[in-house]
């Protein structure tokens, strides 16, 4: 892709989002998500193969169908209130299919099955903009609209979204399959925590930016598309392999790491507000996860595949790629927990 065009892609890609972000008209939010969604387009089909275009068309007609829902929502509700106004969404059937609607976008379990698919079919770095850049105007809408959608509806989205997203990542040999179950399970955690403590969602929305990019950020240096390729690993920076190591364990949200401060207030919030049943399922689904992120932490540290003398050589190419963002982020995801206190002051 030439230059100019890139810039374009890349410009629009994140106006759309600051657009969504910044409305406070239901009309501007669509346009920002309808840019948004017109612009990744291109970024998802540049390989030129079968696999990239199916992916590019599942992602339109999954992305425009819901977008065509909220507008549809938005409608209703103008009909039913007259006005425009995000935070104004009283009439209930117009916040009930907000919400399917979002979750569609974001791909929350039951709506999740072009999450995995997308990726599968987009390089590395598209699946890196896909799970992190997309999330934030649909996070952003549910933020705005919190005080109107059902808690009730919210807390079911978030427990399937992490016993899906922690089930069936156990089947996966591709790190893009396993990177969009690990998505879908975060934001089932999310959004089962947004409606009783904002704050947190955040929070946790912000830790998994971090995280997410700093661990496709180390699968793109290392060129690890599938499990297998992980163990090689170690011959072209054993560095890069403890800090993938220590990223995935933190994604896995295990508790010396950055990744276990979300999971612990979720926790305590849920029961605090006597959601008892909830916090058990979402600890238990978190299991699951933990199982595929240690299966990939064994195999990118501690297994060796069958390699030739030439393997040995490869820490001697420099890799062209930028390892301050990448230094920044993995320090963030490991060493963030005891900053727990402050953050919640």
């Amino acid at each position: 892709m030439s230059p100019p065009i890139l810039t374009i892609i890349i410009s629009s890609l994140a106006t759309g989002t600051i657009i969504t972000m910044t409305s406070h008209h239901w009309l501007m939010a669509w346009i920002g998500l309808e840019m948004n969604t017109l612009a990744i387009i291109p970024i998802i089909s540049t390989m030129h193969n079968p696999r990239s275009t199916e992916a590019a068309t599942k992602y339109f007609l999954t992305q425009a169908a819901a977008s065509a829902v909220i507008l549809f929502a938005s409608m209703l509700n103008a009909w039913q209130t007259g006005t425009w106004d995000i935070i104004n969404l009283t009439y209930e059937p117009a916040h009930i299919l907000l919400t399917m609607a979002l979750a569609m976008k974001l791909g929350l379990a039951p709506m999740h099955f072009w999450l995995p698919e997308v990726l599968q079919g987009s390089t590395l770095t598209t699946a890196l903009i896909i799970t992190t850049w997309q999330k934030l105007a649909p996070m952003s809408l549910i933020y705005m609209t919190l005080n109107n959608l059902s808690t009730t509806t919210l807390i079911t989205l978030g427990l399937l979204s992490s016993i899906v997203g922690g089930w069936a990542g156990l089947n996966q040999t591709q790190t893009r399959k396993i990177m969009a179950f690990s998505s879908i399970a975060h934001l089932g955690w999310m959004i089962t925590i947004s409606s009783i403590m904002p704050n947190i969602m955040i929070l946790n929305l912000m830790i998994y930016l971090i995280m997410t990019t700093a661990l496709f950020h180390s699968l793109i240096l290392s060129k690890s598309k599938t499990i297998q390729d992980t163990t090689a690993t170690w011959t072209l920076s054993p560095t890069l392999t403890t800090m993938m190591m220590i990223l995935l364990l933190s994604l896995a949200g295990l508790p010396p790491l950055t990744g276990f401060m979300p999971k612990w207030l979720i926790l305590e919030g849920l029961v605090a507000q006597n959601l008892t049943p909830t916090a058990t399922i979402m600890a238990m689904s978190a299991l699951l996860s933990l199982f595929f992120y240690l299966r990939l932490t064994y195999t990118t540290t501690l297994t060796l595949s069958p390699n030739t003398t030439q393997t040995k050589l490869k820490w001697r190419f420099k890799p062209n790629h930028p390892m301050l963002l990448m230094g920044a982020s993995s320090t963030i995801s490991i060493f963030l927990l005891p900053m727990t206190p402050l953050m919640l002051l």
